[in-house]
């Protein structure tokens, strides 16, 4: 039986999404129950192409509609490209030739009356599912509360995020997952519809395990927004920023130990913290030398609004999303953004197209960030533990699958002051050491990080 919180959860998301239902008319009924009322009226593009799915033109007819998205969102327009189904499966084949995984893309449809599922494997015809009892009120429903358990610093109730998580995991998952058996798929890249972009997708679970304990994953706002060439990170040095004070914020205590770890410790290249933290000193270092990887570890907001309202907490100001082209991380091609401390409005579709659109709009190949700001020992953890895998896993979706899964056995953890993995031990800040034991295994920890943009 659902908490009362629960209960008033989906009925708040029930109301602040009914405007929203594209095409049909909402009428209100007795005991604060929402109806879709069986007229339909001007149905979009995307509901007319999925009444008798031709999946050939579905699929251009999902990428255009989303593009759009974005480009109303960030005011601006992308290069005019067509692709069809035969472009992506083609091209996840030649990405499995190339780094020995087996990638898939899954596009989440939520409409009106139904959920629609259509997966694409390397090298292989779509395949097309349709879930009724997912209508978008009772999805975005669950989506919400899954959101607000699951990310919750304290909680009464621990596993309260698993009715929805395992919800969600019939609907969106299950549905597919045969397929994704029978295909030997080990990554899965969610190209997902308004109001599911902001999902803590690792979270979902079938009962036994968490998503994230089956594939790696990935989310991006189209394939075609999506740099798809393969590069190899292993020896590319790193650029890492940070702060660890604010005027206005919370202080971040584990950012120096962060920096000083992946740049001179597990990685390797230069670190910055605080005073010289600043775009100027990002812009002069990337002109003296072409780091592919930035990891920038501070305060990120993904905000409600425009990408204005949305922004990086640098040293002396901070860069609104709608300004993050002047860092020109996009000459000479930054291959990773790691932004360690970031968070989005749970539920806002204008914040989930600014999070979802980061790596797009940053103009890189992939971004790590998480969904909601993550505890300073929580985000440590993950974060070295993710640069620890990264010199060897085939693909940047698989080194954070690795770290995340390290939380949840538990063989990443904190003990006596220290955080102890299998790859070492390192000590913590005196006002972090001084909590001696922490359990990481909550998907609070580890759940918020995800790749947006390309997993490879």
């Amino acid at each position: 039986m659902r908490s009362v919180a629960s209960k008033v959860s989906m009925l708040l998301a029930a109301l602040y999404l009914a405007p929203s239902i594209s095409g049909k008319a909402i009428e209100s009924i007795p005991n604060n129950k929402l109806v879709v009322s069986a007229e339909t009226v001007n149905p979009s593009p995307l509901e007319t192409a999925f009444r008798q799915p031709n999946l050939t033109s579905v699929v251009p007819q999902i990428e255009r509609t989303w593009e759009k998205q974005f480009e109303d969102y960030f005011r601006r327009s992308f290069p005019d490209r067509e692709i069809t189904v035969k472009d992506i499966a083609d091209t996840l084949n030649q990405i499995a030739i190339e780094t020995k995984t087996r990638p898939a893309l899954l596009y989440v449809v939520p409409l009106g009356q139904q959920l629609e599922l259509v997966l694409i494997a390397p090298g292989k015809p779509p395949i097309h599912k349709r879930v009724e009892a997912a209508n978008r009120q009772a999805l975005l429903a669950q989506a919400r509360e899954f959101s607000l358990t699951v990310s919750a610093a304290t909680l009464e109730d621990a596993s309260s995020y698993l009715p929805p998580a395992q919800q969600l995991y019939q609907w969106i998952i299950a549905p597919v997952e045969s397929e994704l058996q029978k295909q030997g798929i080990d990554t899965l890249i969610f190209c997902m519809g308004a109001g599911l972009r902001s999902l803590p997708l690792g979270a979902l679970h079938d009962g036994q395990k968490f998503l994230i304990q089956k594939y790696s994953i990935s989310r991006i706002p189209a394939f075609k927004l999506t740099d798809t060439i393969y590069t190899n990170l292993h020896n590319s040095p790193v650029l890492a920023m940070g702060a660890s004070e604010f005027k206005e914020q919370d202080p971040l205590p584990a950012v120096p130990v962060e920096l000083s770890a992946i740049a001179q410790n597990i990685w390797h290249g230069r670190l910055f913290l605080n005073h010289e933290f600043t775009e100027d000193n990002l812009r002069i270092q990337r002109q003296q030398q072409p780091f592919k990887i930035v990891h920038l570890a501070t305060h990120a907001d993904f905000l409600p609004g425009t990408p204005r309202d949305s922004y990086i907490q640098f040293w002396d100001n901070k860069l609104t999303l709608d300004k993050i082209g002047q860092l020109r991380l996009n000459n000479p091609p930054v291959d990773l953004l790691v932004l360690s401390a970031c968070k989005t409005a749970i539920g806002n579709e204008q914040a989930e197209l600014g999070f979802a659109g980061l790596a797009v709009q940053a103009g890189v190949k992939s971004a790590v960030a998480s969904l909601w700001y993550v505890s300073d020992a929580g985000t440590l953890a993950l974060m070295t533990e993710f640069y620890h895998h990264l010199q060897t896993a085939p693909i940047k979706s698989q080194a954070l699958q690795k770290a995340q899964i390290a939380m949840i056995t538990r063989q990443l953890r904190i003990e006596n002051g220290h955080l102890q993995s299998d790859n070492g031990r390192i000590a913590l800040p005196p006002n972090l050491a001084k909590n001696q034991n922490q359990n990481l295994s909550h998907p609070y920890y580890w759940a918020a990080f995800t790749v947006v943009g390309s997993p490879w």
